[in-house]
């Protein structure tokens, strides 16, 4: 197992990023950026593993989570403020560009980056949240609803019907997280099962109607639960992580949608950057299997890989492994160069003729 050492960085208006770093400092470099509820200690598999390859492989605390600064100010949370964020955490390692991996709300702040910033990227990759989706608002992912499931005159925000249930009622959404943080974690980190065939998803789709999780008064008391498919101190820092923070931070991301909209909008979002994007097969919310979720993306990019693997929402975790064999084969065909070996040294391949 790899050594994972600790930095931050200090930006704009002293914002801080907190940071974990494992693999030899001159590897490439490979930046693993979280969502929401998570926190940069939930990709230590992926840290130990791309650092044991020879990756110099860096994991934030995004801001509003972990170590990180976590003020209750809106407009740190929009895909402007978090990209000024990026480039921060990018410079701080002496780089100028790197392999972007995001998942949830990360994949929406490494398509920001990307669109930004195409040349800090060595090549994207999204788990879960396409590009060009939900870092351009409301716009970047209702409209791709599938209407057949999600009939508009009776879902009208569809399986995204917890967006806007932040929008209109914040406060009391972060008091109901806060009543069991531990439990609320470990219902998220449960295992995913393979959905029905054109299911609704009624936890998420009727949340403005009848409350977080069915209507419960609390989050589920992790007595009440399996294991998480996190490791049990990774999931214990983890709950640290979010009882430091408390929810209103992270959850302010849900509240920039015409700010990300505003600033994501400029951007024809054109890339030439090499692209993986991983399906999650049983994901039901960022359901891109039979949504026109995708279809942006696959506008968008002029070299894009996509891989489908069969797992819910938190797939790196869940499904580790087939996810690094994922970004293995991707790194190798599409961006040698960026490989251990290739990338420091003068590697030759000579074969004989004789």
């Amino acid at each position: 197992m790899s050594t994972i050492t600790e930095h931050e960085v200090v930006y704009a208006d002293e914002k801080k990023i907190h940071y974990l770093a494992a693999g030899p400092p001159n590897g490439p470099l490979i930046l693993f950026i979280h969502g929401w509820p998570a926190s940069a200690i939930t990709w230590q598999t992926q840290l130990n593993a791309f650092a044991a390859l020879g990756f110099r492989a860096i994991a934030p605390d995004m801001p509003g989570f972990g170590q990180s600064s976590a003020r209750r100010v809106v407009t740190d949370y929009s895909q402007e403020a978090l990209v000024g964020g990026m480039m921060a955490l990018l410079s701080d390692t002496g780089r100028t560009a790197a392999i972007w991996v995001g998942h949830d709300w990360g994949a929406g702040v490494t398509s920001s980056v990307a669109a930004h910033h195409p040349e800090a990227i060595k090549a994207l990759v999204n788990i879960c949240v396409p590009y060009r989706s939900i870092e351009l608002g409301w716009e970047g992912f209702l409209p791709f609803v599938n209407r057949e499931i999600y009939p508009a005159h009776e879902y009208e925000f569809g399986q995204w019907d917890y967006m806007k249930k932040f929008e209109e009622d914040f406060e009391s959404t972060i008091e109901w997280f806060e009543k069991d943080t531990a439990g609320f974690c470990k219902a998220a980190m449960q295992k995913a099962s393979p959905p029905s065939p054109n299911r609704v998803e009624p936890m998420m789709s009727g949340i403005r109607k009848n409350g977080w999780m069915g209507g419960a008064s609390k989050p589920p008391s992790v007595s009440l639960l399996g294991d998480p498919f996190l490791p049990p101190d990774v999931f214990a820092t983890f709950v640290q992580d979010m009882e430091r923070t408390g929810f209103w931070p992270g959850c302010a991301y849900y509240l920039n949608h015409q700010r990300n909209a505003s600033y994501n909008g400029q951007r024809d979002g054109k890339l030439t950057k090499p692209v993986l994007f991983i399906h999650a097969a049983w994901d039901t919310v960022c359901e891109t299997q039979t949504s026109r979720l995708c279809e942006r993306m696959r506008a968008a990019c002029r070299n894009l890989t996509e891989v489908r693997i069969e797992g819910g929402h938190f797939l790196q975790y869940e499904r580790a492994g087939e996810v690094h064999a994922a970004l293995i084969r991707f790194i190798l065909t599409e961006i040698p160069g960026e490989w251990p070996g290739f990338w420091d040294s003068a590697y030759t391949n000579r074969k004989s003729l004789v």
